[in-house]
């Protein structure tokens, strides 16, 4: 989807730019990509997972930009990426298409700034003006710090996913299932 740019005051003073991730940014979010999965353990990929070429890390963000469907939103602090977000549709059966997923990390460093927030409310108000009616996401129950910022966006928790997720250490998490109720 191509949506206007916002620009947001952080709570440092500084400026950031939400806009439509696009091919121009590839390179930036490989190694994003690499640094925020190496930043916390809460996100789904480790970093040797990040195995996109520049190419088709091109055309995954051209073919986002495409969709009339999906949002991919980038923040920009001082000229450079801080963060990535999403809204995806689940599926398109009858029965699940009122529903899309949403995503979202951010490098550490901008962690606490208000770019978090700012990014998943202008998401999901886009994702109403595209007429889904609910956005689901995961967290991994120990991340609370990420669940305390879904609630102050409005997301509801509505159930766990028993051992979702298996680090490398060999522990098992739990997922906390919420979603946004959009109509």
């Amino acid at each position: 989807m191509r949506f206007a740019g916002k620009e947001i005051v952080l709570k440092d003073g500084r400026t950031c730019i939400l806009k439509p991730n696009s091919p121009e940014y590839a390179e930036e979010m490989i190694e994003y990509l690499k640094v925020t999965s190496a930043e916390t353990e809460y996100l789904l990929r480790y970093p040797d997972e990040v195995n996109f070429t520049l190419e088709k890390e091109r055309e995954i963000l051209q073919g986002l930009s495409d969709n009339p469907y999906a949002i991919m939103m980038v923040a920009i602090v001082d000229g450079k990426v801080a963060g990535n977000g999403s809204i995806n549709g689940i599926g398109d059966k009858r029965k699940i298409r009122h529903r899309a997923s949403l995503a979202i990390a951010l490098y550490k460093e901008y962690w606490g700034l208000g770019i978090g927030r700012a990014m998943i409310d202008y998401m999901t108000e886009l994702a109403g003006q595209i007429g889904w009616k609910q956005v689901d996401l995961e967290v991994v129950a120990e991340n609370e710090r990420a669940k305390i910022l879904y609630e102050k966006c409005g997301f509801v928790e509505s159930g766990r996913r028993h051992n979702a997720l298996v680090f490398d250490d060999g522990t098992y998490h739990d997922e906390i299932l919420m979603y946004k109720d959009l109509r």
